[in-house]
C-alpha cells in the first residue's frame, strides 16, 4: 500500500542571534572561530569568571538549578559543560546517586573539567550522541548563544528528555532599557577585556569577551526562545530574571 502521510516538514533554522561579520564570515568559520577561541582560552577561563562575577557565580548556579526543578539521583545532561562550572553545582544537587554527562565540542575547555565521576562526549547541542529518553534533566549554561540552530537543539533536548523531564537554559539577556544597555556594554567591552587580559596566564581572552558582549546584543529576545521551546513540544515553558540580566529559561516534556 502506498504511504499518502505528508512528510514531516523540519523547523526553520533560527539562529541565536545575528550574523556578526567582525569576527566569521559563513557559519563554518564561525564554527572554527568558536573551537579556537575557547580551546585558547580554556586555562584561564575559571579564574577570569570567578573575579568577573566577585565570587557569587557558584551560588548562583546552584540556586537556578534548584528553581528549576534539579533534585537528588538525577541523570543530567548539561550541554555545553566548558569547564564544568554549571556541571559542578549540578554535582551537589544530585548527590551520589546521581550522574551527569558533560556534552562540548571544545576539547580544550573539557580538558580544564575536574570533576569526578563525571562522563565527557564530544558532541553539539544540534546532534546530541546520546539515546533518546536517556536524560532526567537537561541544562545548558550560557552557551545557548554559540550554537547554529536553536530549534535543532531544543528538538534534541526535548528528545533525550524522559517523559516529565525538565530543561534549564541560563543565558545572559541585554537589559529591556537603554541606560541599563549603555552600562553593560561598557562593562563587558571594556572593563572586562581589561580585566581578562590582566589575569590571563597564558592567552590574551580580550576577544572572547568582546565577542560574548557583541552575542549578547545580537541576541534574539526572550519571547523567541521561549517560543522556540514551546515549538519543540516542551510545555510549561517559564523565564526568570535575576538582576535584570541573567534569563533561566525553564521547561518540562509532557509525560
Amino acid at each position: 500500500m502506498q504511504d499518502t502521510r505528508s512528510p514531516i516538514t523540519p523547523p526553520e533554522v533560527l539562529a541565536p542571534h545575528t550574523p556578526l561579520p567582525d569576527y566569521y564570515g559563513n557559519e563554518a568559520e564561525h564554527e572554527s572561530f568558536l573551537r579556537r577561541i575557547f580551546d585558547e582560552t580554556a586555562p584561564d577561563y575559571d579564574r577570569i569568571e570567578r573575579v568577573l562575577a566577585l565570587g557569587s557565580g557558584p551560588w548562583y548556579r546552584r540556586s537556578a538549578l534548584r528553581r528549576a526543578g534539579l533534585a537528588a539521583g538525577a541523570q543530567v545532561l548539561d550541554v555545553g559543560i566548558g569547564t564544568g562550572l554549571v556541571a559542578r553545582e549540578a554535582l551537589t544537587l544530585i548527590g551520589p546517586g546521581g550522574h551527569l554527562v558533560g556534552v562540548d565540542p571544545s576539547p580544550g575547555m573539557m580538558g580544564e573539567v575536574a570533576l569526578p565521576d563525571v562522563e565527557l562526549v564530544r558532541g553539539r547541542a544540534e546532534a546530541l550522541p546520546r539515546p533518546d529518553a536517556s536524560s532526567d534533566f537537561v541544562s545548558m549554561g550560557y552557551a545557548l548563544r554559540h550554537i547554529a540552530d536553536v530549534n535543532a537543539a531544543f528538538a534534541e533536548f526535548h528528545r533525550v528528555l524522559r517523559p516529565g523531564g525538565r530543561l534549564v537554559v541560563l543565558e545572559i539577556t541585554k537589559p529591556a532599557g537603554r541606560v541599563g544597555t549603555a552600562v553593560l556594554k561598557a562593562y563587558m567591552r571594556t572593563f572586562v577585556p581589561l580585566i581578562a587580559k590582566a589575569v590571563a596566564r597564558r592567552h590574551d581572552t580580550s576577544e572572547l569577551w568582546r565577542f560574548y558582549w557583541d552575542t549578547i546584543e545580537a541576541c534574539i529576545p526572550p519571547e523567541s526562545v521561549m517560543g522556540a521551546l514551546r515549538a519543540a513540544g516542551f510545555a510549561d515553558v517559564q523565564r526568570h530574571v535575576e538582576l535584570g540580566v541573567f534569563s533561566e529559561y525553564t521547561a518540562v516534556k509532557p509525560a
